[in-house]
């Protein structure tokens, strides 16, 4: 019986490995060994050891930590170099968390085989984006916007203009549908929309606080990231009882002993804030800068007045009978108790959403953090709380400048214009700030074509 031809390959290889010198087998080439069919086999190289769960934390903590610093760092320079960067940001992030919040309900294979499932989402966010970055602009510019030839037909029929964009997008989805992909079009199509509300929309409302005032956009997002530190920080000194099922690690304490301690810091930084004009005054010029600075009449919020308290001390106590605060300390205290009680409950709903369809963050835009939606989700209701709450107590209506413009160039025709303009030329040479020669100018060359 012979041998398998194998078998004295495997002895010749043998005997020639034997009769090898020494050396040769620590020339620094990888070590082979013979497998059963003979053929040589080159071990793996070494691999790291996998780290430890200690190992994966305290990296995870670096980067997290760097990125914050990173943020915020950017943050206040991005708020110090003027209005027009921050609208950047908050237009940056609202396209991000609209991408995020996209992804988690979307089924790549099925988005593969329907063509334009991404490009209805974008387009629909490009057309929200359209009217409502078109509406802030022409309520709080309508001094520039228009007196010019070119942008005041946009803005006098911006709002026809902005649904019929969408509109062309309804239909074009209505003849997009495709037999066997209902179900997941509609989810997609209801899902995009629900996006644009949350989103979108509610940033709209952060972009007009920043319009208003710096203040108005800067105080909210302090006070939501001072009450998510506290409430850690609460929650892990004295948390005993859970406070949501939907966020096991928040507790009672935490929650109760973030409000008390962002109160305190709203109190404090209100405090600061108010005394530039950089913060409280409404944006008049897009260029200007923390250097520059701002020029406005004051809003009387922010003004000292004089209350009486509630009940009158004996005079043996030589206790003062009134209290002389700004009005604005006292909005504060509603402004902190929104963001410590109301708000974490947008970050609830994100929880439960995440839940929803077994994701533990909405994305990785920031190492170390998720997703931007992670860090923004409580902020866009804040944002929306804030701007109602300007509008509905805090703001001064009066006569501008653009309103006047606006009206006289929506309600008045050709002639009556010339009329408004010769009568307040009239107006003000009476009051000694123009020349008569003014009037003498205009009635020579305001005459109709």
């Amino acid at each position: 019986m012979t041998k398998p031809k194998n078998n004295v390959k495997f002895q010749h290889r043998e005997a020639r490995r034997a009769s090898r010198p020494a050396s040769d087998e620590k020339d620094g080439s990888p070590e082979t060994s013979p497998t059963e069919n003979g053929q040589l086999h080159k071990p793996e190289p070494d691999q790291p050891p996998p780290q430890s769960d200690y190992e994966k934390k305290k990296a995870t903590f670096i980067t997290r930590t760097i990125w914050t610093f990173v943020m915020i760092a950017f943050f206040f320079g991005s708020m110090f170099a003027g209005h027009i960067y921050i609208i950047m940001i908050v237009t940056a992030v609202q396209i991000i968390s609209f991408k995020e919040v996209i992804a988690i309900s979307n089924v790549p294979s099925r988005a593969r085989k329907l063509r334009f499932t991404k490009t209805l989402n974008w387009y629909f966010l490009g057309t929200t984006m359209y009217f409502l970055y078109g509406e802030s602009v022409i309520y709080y510019f309508k001094h520039i916007i228009l007196v010019d030839r070119v942008l005041l037909p946009f803005a006098t029929h911006h709002r026809f203009i902005s649904f019929m964009l969408y509109v062309m997008g309804f239909v074009f989805f209505v003849t997009s549908l495709e037999k066997g992909h209902y179900k997941f079009q509609f989810t997609q199509f209801a899902w995009t929309h629900m996006a644009l509300y949350l989103i979108v929309v509610q940033a709209h409302f952060i972009m007009n606080n920043i319009f208003e005032g710096m203040i108005w956009f800067f105080l909210p997002v302090s006070l939501v990231i001072t009450n998510d530190i506290f409430a850690y920080i609460c929650g892990i000194t004295f948390g005993r009882t859970q406070l949501i099922k939907l966020s096991p690690k928040k507790t009672v304490e935490g929650f109760l002993g973030a409000w008390v301690f962002t109160i305190l810091f709203g109190i404090g930084l209100t405090n600061v804030l108010m005394r530039y004009k950089y913060f409280i005054c409404p944006v008049n010029d897009l260029g200007a800068n923390v250097f520059t600075g701002l020029q406005c009449d004051v809003n009387p919020v922010f003004l000292p007045h004089t209350y009486p308290l509630p009940f009158i001390p004996p005079n043996w106590t030589h206790l003062p009978t009134t209290i002389t605060v700004a009005p604005m300390q006292f909005h504060i205290l509603v402004f902190a108790t929104f963001a410590s009680l109301i708000a974490p409950f947008g970050g609830f709903f994100a929880s439960g959403l995440k839940r929803t369809f077994n994701v533990k963050d909405f994305g990785d835009s920031i190492p170390g953090h998720g997703g931007m939606t992670d860090r923004m989700d409580c902020q866009f209701i804040m944002g929306f709380f804030a701007f109602m709450y300007y509008q509905s107590f805090i703001a001064v209506y009066k006569a501008s400048v653009g309103s006047v413009i606006e009206t006289a160039i929506t309600g008045l025709t050709p002639e009556q214009q010339m009329d408004v303009v010769k009568g307040l030329a009239k107006h003000l040479v009476n009051q000694g700030v123009a020349s008569p020669k003014v009037l003498e100018y205009l009635g020579e060359q305001l005459r109709l074509q």
